[in-house]
């Protein structure tokens, strides 16, 4: 795997829980991050106000505003930075430790790989749907970066909305 896809993964779970308030603990993302790492999965898939925090530091990401929730995760979530070689690939950063409580793991990964992104890491790319009503974040990976929408349910409303509306008038 390349390093980028690995801050890519880590990127979309601050995503899923910028967007739904919890990580889908049946999900494969989630699911392979959890047991490759020795996480234990919170009782209710509950992180406390993590989601919220998180769900900040990507609004100020994504508007271009200082980064200060990436800021407030660093310190209440400090990176425990160290390398590892668990996975047979050869050495890579970790940023936290096998077996951490999942709020504190969770909260460790995001706020490092938030803070790459605000520092101006090439390999991500954070958006926020366009589509009206939305509001959901999605990390970006296409190949020009220009994606607007989270899902292809929004791309097809927005789409289907803006032919009806130009067909009435």
């Amino acid at each position: 795997m390349e390093y980028g896809d690995y801050i890519g993964n880590v990127t979309r779970l601050a995503v899923e829980l910028a967007n739904t308030g919890t990580l889908n603990q049946d999900g494969e993302l989630v699911a392979a991050f959890f047991a490759e790492h020795e996480i234990a999965p919170p009782p209710d898939g509950d992180f406390g106000d993590l989601p919220d925090l998180v769900r900040r530091a990507l609004a100020q990401s994504v508007d271009g505003a200082a980064p200060d929730a990436v800021h407030r995760l660093l310190r209440e979530y400090p990176p425990d930075m160290h390398l590892s070689d668990h996975d047979g690939l050869g050495w890579h950063v970790h940023f936290s430790r096998n077996g951490t409580p999942a709020k504190r793991w969770v909260g460790q990964l995001i706020a490092a790989k938030l803070a790459l992104i605000a520092a101006g890491d090439p390999s991500v790319t954070l958006g926020r749907c366009a589509a009206a009503g939305c509001g959901n974040y999605f990390v970006d990976q296409s190949r020009n970066r220009t994606r607007r929408f989270c899902s292809n349910a929004c791309a097809s409303r927005t789409t289907v909305a803006a032919y009806r509306a130009r067909k009435s008038s």
